[in-house]
């Protein structure tokens, strides 16, 4: 394990080396239900390789990244019965994420959040991006 992978607590949790309960795992993808849930569905969908954030993707290739991401991600909300037409997708905007790995953010019933989480996830704010956004900047 390299030292970076050491230190990141999500490629600890892919790894198996921090406890989680995981929702969906694959050689390249992973999705455990956040720890400070907004919603009643709140997932977080990474991915096995460190990118620090999706400031990070950059080429045509990684499309297919955030494709894959959105795929999975809907994939575990209708398998939890969550509702994907009152869903939120999306990225912390660098400088405002708090952790540093790639991860995109699943939220469903958008409508039942509160003041607070509506403000935090934001849809195109300047701190969460949707995947459309990050798509459209590769």
């Amino acid at each position: 394990m390299t030292q970076e992978r050491e230190k990141c607590i999500f490629c600890r949790i892919y790894d198996g080396k921090e406890p989680t309960d995981s929702l969906y795992q694959d050689d390249l993808y992973m999705v455990f239900p956040d720890i400070k849930p907004a919603a009643e569905h709140h997932y977080l969908v990474i991915t096995k390789q460190h990118i620090p954030n999706a400031k990070h993707l950059k080429s045509a290739e990684d499309q297919v990244i955030v494709s894959d991401l959105v795929r999975i991600g809907k994939q575990v909300l209708q398998e939890r019965g969550g509702n994907l037409s009152d869903a939120i997708f999306g990225f912390h905007w660098p400088p405002f994420n708090s952790i540093s790995h790639l991860h995109l953010h699943v939220i469903s019933p958008a409508n039942r959040l509160s003041f607070i989480s509506r403000a935090i996830f934001r849809p195109d704010s300047w701190w969460f991006v949707t995947p459309e956004y990050v798509s459209s900047r590769l």
